[in-house]
């Protein structure tokens, strides 16, 4: 009775009871399906080397700021080592500016000691090296001795631009001007380049040098014009060519007479063959 009066709900809905269209077998097929995808991500031997594990804790904040501070400092170390010397010198002076205060102008090196080469050379050059200059050496003057060492000491380039003063400068010539022929083929004077009627003098050279005063005998080349402002004030003893010496051995002579002696020579030869042909 109870049961046929119990409502058939399957008639009243029309559709069948509460059960659901899944049945428990397919939801348990599925969680087993999850769990073996799950269970080959955490096996360790199916991670890749270069995967990175999960954290699944934080780290606490002091032991992250050292590591970030040990980051920060091995970079910065890498930094300076690939910079030069200058570089680093440059940015050590702006991080010191930043921290401290100041100028960039206060760092800065004063250039008005500085010199070069050409400084030290004007500064220990001697016209004419002398035993007593070569004592003491330091490397200024073993600079300003291998100059003089290349200069070439046959005649010198004379500056006349202030001789109604009496007053003249000359130095040796350099490999450029004996090249060229300056001071030997042609006019002596720097701002001349005459070629013809050439001259040669001597002239003794008075000159103050390093607190001394000293003399030097040296030979020039000047053209006519030139000549004439030398010996603006009282004549310089002029260079001439020697003539020639005639020696025994007749090295010297004429072509023409040692020609005439060598066919005089051979005619004395064939004479005395002659006469030893007769004698036979």
């Amino acid at each position: 009775m109870d049961n046929n009066r119990s409502l058939n709900l399957v008639k009243v809905h029309g559709v069948g009871g509460y059960d659901s269209d899944f049945s428990d077998d397919e939801i348990q097929e599925e969680t087993s399906d999850q769990k073996k995808k799950r269970i080959r991500k955490d096996d360790p031997l199916l991670q890749k080397t270069f995967q990175k594990g999960k954290h699944v804790k934080l780290v606490h904040k002091h032991l992250a700021a050292q590591e970030w501070d040990r980051e920060e400092a091995r970079n910065r170390r890498h930094h300076l080592i690939s910079m030069n010397a200058y570089d680093r010198h440059k940015k050590f002076v702006s991080d010191y500016i930043l921290f401290y205060g100041g100028k960039e102008e206060d760092f800065k090196r004063s250039t008005e000691k500085d010199k070069t080469d050409v400084d030290v050379i004007k500064e220990n050059h001697r016209f004419l090296w002398r035993e007593e200059d070569e004592d003491d050496m330091t490397w200024e003057k073993n600079l300003a001795k291998k100059y003089y060492d290349k200069l070439f000491k046959e005649y010198c380039i004379a500056d006349l631009s202030r001789y109604k003063e009496n007053k003249f400068g000359f130095r040796w010539q350099v490999e450029k001007e004996v090249v060229s022929g300056k001071g030997q083929f042609f006019c002596g004077n720097k701002n001349c380049d005459t070629k013809e009627g050439l001259k040669s003098w001597e002239v003794n050279f008075g000159y103050v040098e390093q607190g001394e005063k000293r003399n030097a005998l040296v030979k020039l080349r000047l053209c006519p014009e030139c000549s004439y402002k030398l010996n603006f004030h009282h004549r310089r003893k002029e260079v001439k060519p020697k003539k020639r010496q005639r020696t025994e051995e007749g090295e010297d002579e004429p072509l023409s007479k040692k020609i005439q002696i060598i066919s005089d020579q051979e005619t004395q030869k064939q004479g005395e063959k002659k006469s030893r042909m007769s004698f036979t």
